[in-house]
């Protein structure tokens, strides 16, 4: 019966967390304009509060997407699930002028299993990127000929959408100090965006008429495949360094965008331009480390590369005095991301309950992989802290390794030239994960 209630309490959680997701767009950052929107941090519960660390992380009781080489530690008899969700408060501010806004999304939904001897699988969802804004920029432009009143311009811009990932995960220990494993992914999802011009004269909104507006669109189904590997080594009889390994295949993308151009009603629009195989996913790599101490102590060091810059995108561009509407590189740069982290445990099998509270602290720092107008995207810190609390809430409770994971999380997004947005963001992220042994076997005497 408890078995059958933890199951039950994990799907009432991804329902919710399900429904969370079809009321919020996920993403409120007005970056998220631009490429394929915000990129999402795909990390777990209890590695969010380790500053995202995770290459050379490897456990029997986690599931960590981040290597999938780790796959090949789940305990044998063991059935992992996880889901976990975030909330946020943030403030934009450009020029004197502040927004605050909020959001709440889905992180993930992951569950871990042993196939075979040495042989771990996994399988879930994640968001890949989130695109949401809405926002609108006033400024006088000229004086009108005939009535020399100033004519002010207002444009709104507004986005939606972002792309989802689904993945199937392998991770198999090929030698006693060594696993490789592979993600293999279905990316889907769509965007549109929107630019609304209009002009008035005067102080007043009378006399007013529209400018060139314009819908971009796209609907977008591709593959993704990521490798990895890891490696301990053993120090001491106390200690073991883990190195971990990854890499993704970049490639084209096989779906189309769209623009429409149009003034004044949205029936006398100009045809609609289309771009064929329109985007691409870059090739990445990283590699990191974890240091372990006995049961106690767990620091973390992480360094990713990705390879945008070699990518295209879909652009409106000037070409021979017309406005065209292509596909080409230019609106990418290459991003990299460095992550800390570290996590304490007191006492993991202790009878105090204070003292199998995992302690976590962490923090990373990312280049963007965005080209706005020419200059580079804004770059983008994070400090963490948090607790992976023992479920349940018993100091007497034998340790199942099933846990509630509360983070902390301060996101700052700084603009790398002056009339760019800066963005501060407060994170909570919940997280929670079940550890049921499923796969006994029972001798009959």
């Amino acid at each position: 019966m408890i078995r059958f209630s933890k199951i039950g309490v994990f799907i009432l959680a991804c329902t919710m967390c399900t429904n969370i997701l079809a009321q919020s767009n996920g993403s409120s950052s007005s970056y998220s304009r631009f490429g394929l929107g915000t990129l999402e941090n795909q990390a777990q519960g209890f590695n969010k509060s380790m500053g995202g660390v995770g290459l050379g992380f490897r456990a029997g009781n986690r599931i960590n997407t981040l290597n999938p080489a780790s796959y090949s530690a789940i305990d044998s008899i063991t059935i992992l699930l996880d889901a976990g969700m975030s909330a946020a408060y943030g403030n934009m501010k450009q020029n004197g002028k502040s927004v605050n806004v909020y959001q709440c999304k889905l992180d993930y939904v992951d569950v871990g299993l042993r196939l075979y001897k040495n042989l771990g699988l996994s399988v879930g969802f994640m968001p890949y990127t989130s695109i949401g804004y809405n926002f609108t920029n006033t400024s006088k432009v000229a004086k009108d000929p005939n009535t020399q009143q100033t004519i002010t311009s207002i444009t709104n811009y507004s986005g939606e959408g972002g792309l989802h990932q689904a993945y199937l995960g392998l991770g198999y220990k090929v030698f006693k100090q060594l696993s490789v494993g592979a993600n293999a992914s279905i990316i889907w999802g769509d965007y549109l965006h929107t630019v609304l011009q209009t002009y008035y004269s005067g102080n007043s909104t009378s006399t007013t008429y529209n400018g060139l507006n314009s819908l971009q669109n796209a609907e977008i189904l591709t593959w993704k495949l990521d490798f990895g590997a890891q490696h301990p080594i053993k120090l001491t009889t106390n200690d073991v360094l883990i190195m971990g390994a990854t890499t993704s295949i970049g490639h084209k993308v096989k779906s189309d965008a769209t623009m429409t151009r149009y003034a004044d009603e949205q029936e006398n629009s100009v045809p609609i331009d289309t771009v064929k195989n329109a985007f691409d996913l870059p090739y990445t790599y990283g590699v990191g480390a974890i240091w372990k101490h006995k049961d106690k102590l767990l620091v973390g060091l992480d360094y990713k590369q990705e390879l945008w810059g070699s990518c295209r995108s879909p652009q409106l561009v000037t070409v021979g005095g017309e406005p065209k509407y292509i596909s080409q590189t230019g609106g990418y740069q290459n991003r990299f991301h460095v992550a800390i982290g570290a996590q304490y445990t007191p006492k993991a099998d202790g009878e105090r309950y204070w003292k199998r509270i995992q302690y976590r602290v962490g923090a990373n720092y990312s280049s963007s992989y965005l080209k706005i107008n020419g200059q580079n995207g804004p770059k983008e810190y994070s400090v963490t802290a948090g607790l992976g609390l023992p479920l349940p809430f018993t100091a007497k409770a034998p340790l199942n390794g099933s846990v509630l994971n509360i983070g902390l999380e301060w996101i700052r997004r700084a603009p790398s030239v002056s009339n760019q947005i800066t963005e501060n963001y407060f994170m909570l992220n919940l997280g929670i994960t079940f550890k049921e042994s499923w796969f006994f076997k029972y001798k009959i005497q």
